[in-house]
């Protein structure tokens, strides 16, 4: 009877281990991305808590992308395995030459022209609010009315006053898909008005991330340029890189981030801002920033809870390196945010408090690779930031 008992209880444990190796295989799989980069002869290894190896897939061929002999690329399939034995899913690896990137920490200045204009606020006229009574919305891109393009506040002034109250077409985007209104401005203190004010452009202070040597492209920021009222993110027209004299700093502290403050430099366009996405703001600069060695494009399933540094612009001059600790990482597809950055530089806190708003884009070194970028501060503790994986930007990059 002792024997049996003792084999049940055996049976039972194994079941219970089996059934939380399943579990935990189960959201791995929906946890890890499908795709991945790796170096050219690189193997896909991945830093996470519990150990996950890979081997080729079965019966799936390697699929050239390139001419390998040309520095291209090649596409291989790949089991992912817990502990080295539990199939998690299957995944692409894409093994290509590692692009090599300066790693910058400057302050830019950002100048931003809208494509079309952003509604910020909708008023009253008297006693209605056409805006509002037509189906126009806060957040809303207004493009064209009656035709005509739309590309500043002037643009829409001059529109509602030519088609006064016999109504105008507004063609508008809103959530990424064109609408068309039909809007009846109303005479209103000596002129036909529409009840909403617009924003057509923006500026600002952030932080080269990176710079291509042999493009010139530049990546920024980590993450897009928003509308202050809206936070929307601004449908870009154009823009510019300007030259930002730094004037002072008000430090963070809890519930209360702090913020670089400068100025522009005189007109001087340093380079175009071509791309402001989720990834943040790219585009190409006449000339380096500076005179930094280029260093590796470090993966995101390389990436090592423990010390790192970012780098980083105080005062407008040289970027100075600051140790941190990266805290978290989530290789998530569906991660709001990539990775916790902790501030531990005495001396970086001391100044500044932790994270301020304008070090956004602050590049993160480990391992002598570029890893990541900083990009929000957290309000509670300044100390701690959020940040997004340099892959991520540098792919971003290649479309703008």
């Amino acid at each position: 009877m002792e024997i049996r008992k003792f084999s049940k209880q055996t049976a039972a444990a194994f079941g219970a281990a089996a059934l939380s190796l399943l579990g935990l295989a189960g959201f791995y799989g929906k946890a890890l991305p499908d795709r991945y980069n790796v170096g050219s002869g690189g193997e896909l290894t991945l830093n996470t808590f519990f150990t996950i190896s890979s081997r080729p897939a079965k019966n799936i061929c390697t699929v050239a992308l390139t001419d390998m002999s040309a520095g291209g690329s090649h596409s291989s399939e790949n089991t992912l395995l817990l502990f080295g034995s539990v199939p998690v899913k299957d995944v692409t690896a894409v093994s290509e030459p590692r692009p090599q990137l300066v790693p910058c920490g400057e302050t830019f200045g950002i100048k931003l022209l809208t494509d079309g204009v952003v509604v910020v606020e909708l008023t009253k006229v008297g006693d209605s609010c056409p805006a509002r009574e037509c189906g126009i919305r806060k957040g809303d891109i207004i493009v064209s009315i009656d035709g005509k393009n739309i590309r500043s506040n002037r643009d829409v002034s001059a529109a509602v006053r030519e088609c006064c109250e016999g109504g105008c077409t507004v063609r508008l985007r809103r959530g990424g898909k064109d609408m068309t209104l039909t809007i009846f401005p109303v005479w209103w203190e000596g002129s036909y008005k529409a009840g909403m004010w617009v924003r057509d452009s923006s500026a600002g202070i952030g932080t080269l991330t990176f710079y291509d040597e042999d493009t010139g492209i530049f990546g920024g920021l980590g993450h897009p340029v928003c509308d202050s009222d809206t936070k929307e993110m601004l449908p870009l027209s154009e823009g510019a890189v300007g030259s930002i004299g730094i004037t002072g700093l008000i430090p963070s502290s809890e519930g209360c981030p702090g913020q670089l403050l400068g100025e522009f430099k005189g007109d001087e366009v340093l380079g175009d801002i071509t791309l402001n996405c989720e990834q943040g703001l790219f585009g190409r600069l006449e000339a380096p920033p500076d005179k930094k060695e280029a260093v590796e494009l470090g993966y995101k399933q390389e990436i090592r809870k423990g010390p790192a540094e970012i780098y980083s612009s105080l005062d407008g001059g040289e970027p100075r390196a600051y140790s941190v600790e990266i805290e978290h990482i989530d290789l998530s597809d569906s991660a709001p945010h990539d990775l916790v950055v902790h501030i531990t530089d005495r001396e970086l806190i001391g100044e500044t408090g932790g994270i301020v708003q304008g070090m956004s884009g602050s590049p993160i070194i480990q391992n002598g690779r570029l890893v990541g970028a900083v990009t929000h501060v957290f309000i509670d503790d300044p100390t701690r930031g959020y940040g997004i994986f340099a892959e991520d930007m540098a792919e971003a990059a290649l479309t703008s």
